[in-house]
Order: structure tokens, then C-alpha cells, then sequence
């Protein structure tokens, strides 16, 4: 896989699953990433979450992670993708049910409009499934195409779904 010419950059990734023993397939899905991609520097909590896009299944369980990769942006989607596949997910309709999906949110303060690759990924601040546990690891960061903090981001957010500490509700 493509390097970034041995320079480590940061990247954060979402983490969700809604099927199966979700809590052990996110931490399958760090393993993973552990060993394929790079180096792990922090994980939020583990939040539980009402399905977003499509209501009618199980609720998510959902983390955020900080990697230091010297992956190219491609290659770690190439990465990620893998992970999916390895762990068992297929092909579901949009926003469905799945047993382990994988999301680069940011990758350093890079923006890429790719067909198949959008970084920062473009539905970020609408989600508050993914602002909760990215403010945890860097509530400063400033997307580099809103130029907003997270934190202002989840201030701002109007997503009014329900979402609790894993183990908390």
C-alpha cells in the first residue's frame, strides 16, 4: 500500500455497528486497524446510538479513533475497506444495518473530493453520533473546510437523536 513518504499523519476514523456482538466488533475493528494501518493513539467512549438515516433497525454502537498512519488517504479507505470485509460486512442499502462500518472523518487538514473518497467526510457536522465522541479526542480541531471547531460543529448540530454512553442508559 502507498505511503506518505514515511511521514506519520493523523487521522480520525468513526467506528459504528448495530449488528451482532457490536461492542466486540468494534474492538475487532481497533485490532485491525492496530496492526494494519498504524499506530493508535486514543479512542473515545463507546456511545450507543438511535439508527440515523433509516429507522426501522438496531441502534448503533459507535467510536471515534486518532491514528498515526504513513498511509496515503487511498490507501487507508483501501485499509479500512478490507477490515469490512474481513469482518463480514456486505453490501447493504444506504444507511443500513451492518456489522462494522468504517469512516475516515479527517485525515491531518486535508481535503480530498474524490468519486470514492470525500475527506473531511461531508456529513460530519450533521451527525451528533460522531461529533460526541470526536469532541473527547480534540474538541479544537478545525475542520478544514468549514473552519469550524468541533466543538462549535456539535454546538451548532441539529441532530436531535438519541445517544447515550454505552452502558449508561
Amino acid at each position: 500500500m502507498g505511503q506518505t513518504k514515511n511521514r506519520e499523519l493523523t487521522s480520525y476514523l468513526s467506528i459504528g455497528s448495530n449488528l451482532g456482538d457490536r461492542k466486540n466488533n468494534l474492538d475487532n475493528a481497533i485490532n485491525h486497524l492496530k496492526s494494519k494501518a498504524g499506530f493508535v493513539i486514543n479512542t473515545s467512549k463507546v456511545y450507543e446510538s438511535e439508527p440515523w438515516g433509516l429507522k426501522n433497525q438496531n441502534f448503533f454502537l459507535n467510536q471515534v479513533i486518532k491514528l498515526k498512519t504513513t498511509f496515503s488517504p487511498q490507501d487507508l479507505l483501501k485499509c479500512c475497506k478490507n477490515i469490512e470485509v474481513k469482518m463480514g460486512r456486505s453490501k447493504s442499502i444506504k444507511w443500513g444495518e451492518r456489522n462494522i462500518d468504517i469512516d475516515i472523518l479527517y485525515f491531518s487538514k486535508l481535503i480530498l473530493n474524490e468519486d470514492d473518497l470525500k475527506i473531511p467526510h461531508p456529513l460530519i457536522q450533521e451527525r451528533k453520533f460522531v461529533l460526541l465522541p470526536l469532541n473527547e479526542l480534540n474538541k479544537t480541531f478545525i475542520h478544514p473546510s468549514l473552519n469550524k471547531t468541533n466543538y462549535k460543529m456539535l454546538e451548532d448540530c441539529i441532530d436531535n437523536s438519541n445517544i447515550f454512553l454505552y452502558g449508561n442508559k
